[in-house]
């Protein structure tokens, strides 16, 4: 359908056409109020007259418009606004300029394994927290996966339509989905909950590594057969340089088995963080994925209250660096606007050549300058024992970071002080 832009859609000026499909067409539209670009995805004049599909893509449409203000994270396209009424629907969401999953799909655009594992990753978590939220997405596919930049690995999710609210279970429709990504719990219809997600985004995985659909048939009738009834050969057999690892975390995504499959989103994060840590899949060594940072913050003590969406807003705003042994990280005397964070190996910590302390992974450092009188002083020098990763986090970005961001890092620093001062107080006492 060649879709002439119109100028207006309610209060939106509209710019230009990003995109179309069978029911809806998505364009660039500019927003005079808040004054930000957004993306209006509007029904077909006619799919709304349709007197047999007309009711179903109005209630899709208003399911999409419902979560609006329900889920907040960094992974999930926000929706601003939506207006749905007899002869007029659309949902403005946020505008997200890479575009789609689609386009690394091809055998030449395909991303590097490292690329590939941080893209899923970050699905399993935004998945995860929708899932949590009795939420279950129901058509995971690489259209609806969206790019920030055409050639990073930050994405949104999108399209929530034919979301399933389970904790109402109100929105079972069925037949609603993308054939080649069912998952084989909805190709017999049967009642489904996140893990009809967790197939359809193994089938996903399996494209991005093959530039194929695990099954492919003619018609829809044969490819619903083969979900349901077949075995896909591995990743690894259509292209050979695929890690075993993958290859077997592909596999189990995509159990037909509910038993056998994943069961929950936590599983599938874990063994994607741990293929990071396979040989076999090759990562620079002074290049932190994103994928591994979120892994280190989640199992440390000082990040236990902060939420996933929190943590990746402390991925955002920290720098992330190693250095070798006998390397000064801070020095006594000196002046800085930063704090750090230990998330591997060991250092000392020294005050006019004495010893006061050892630094092991998970603890902080620094952060006492940030909070004192004395202007950003340094009152003691760290120095790495062995080889160290550190995390940064400078002042001037902890002011960017939300309320809510803010808050736990304040209350993790006052239990860091507590403790310190009882191991103080007792050491005091042995004297």
């Amino acid at each position: 359908m060649n879709t002439v832009a119109p100028e207006r859609i309610g209060k939106y000026e509209i710019r230009r056409l990003l995109g179309e499909g069978a029911t809806s067409a998505v364009y660039l539209a500019w927003d005079p109020f808040n004054q930000r670009e957004v993306a209006l995805k509007q029904l077909y004049p006619e799919i709304l007259r349709d007197r047999d599909h007309g009711r179903l893509y109005r209630h899709l449409l208003l399911n999409e418009a419902a979560l609006a203000g329900k889920m907040s994270h960094p992974h999930i396209v926000q929706i601003f606004d939506a207006v749905i009424g007899d002869d007029e629907g659309y949902v403005v969401m946020e505008y997200v300029p890479g575009g789609t999953l689609d386009a690394l799909t091809r055998p030449e655009t395909r991303p590097g394994f490292d690329r590939l594992i941080e893209i899923i990753f970050k699905c399993t978590r935004a998945l995860d927290y929708a899932f949590h939220r009795g939420i279950t997405h129901r058509d995971i596919k690489p259209a609806n996966i969206l790019l920030v930049a055409p050639d990073g690995q930050d994405i949104r999710i999108s399209d929530f339509g034919a979301a399933l609210r389970t904790a109402t279970d109100t929105t079972q429709i069925s037949g609603i989905g993308s054939p080649a990504y069912m998952s084989p719990q909805q190709v017999r219809e049967m009642p489904l909950d996140h893990r009809t997600d967790i197939y359809s985004l193994g089938v996903v995985m399996y494209q991005l590594l093959t530039s194929r659909l695990p099954f492919e048939s003619d018609n829809n009738y044969s490819l619903l057969y083969r979900i349901a009834n077949e075995t896909p050969p591995p990743p690894s057999e259509l292209r050979p340089d695929v890690p075993e690892a993958l290859d077997s975390i592909v596999r189990r995504a995509m159990e037909k088995d509910l038993d056998r499959r994943y069961s929950s989103w936590a599983e599938f994060s874990h063994d994607l963080a741990l293929a990071f840590r396979n040989r076999s899949v090759a990562t620079a060594h002074n290049v932190v994925p994103d994928t591994e940072k979120f892994q280190t913050l989640r199992a440390m003590p000082f990040f236990r209250e902060f939420a996933d969406a929190e943590l990746w807003e402390v991925i955002s705003l920290s720098l992330w660096s190693h250095a070798q042994p006998g390397t000064v990280v801070m020095k006594e005397g000196e002046t800085g606007d930063h704090f750090c964070f230990l998330a591997q190996g060991e250092a000392r910590v020294r005050k006019r050549g004495r010893l006061l302390n050892l630094l092991t992974p998970g603890d902080c450092f620094g952060e006492v300058a940030l909070f004192s009188a004395g202007g950003g002083v340094r009152s003691a020098s760290v120095e790495a024992t062995t080889e160290v990763a550190i995390i940064t986090v400078h002042s001037r970005a902890l002011k960017r970071a939300s309320d809510t961001c803010r808050m736990h890092f304040y209350k993790s620093f006052l239990e860091v002080l507590a403790t310190r001062l009882s191991l103080a107080s007792a050491r005091i006492a042995n004297l």
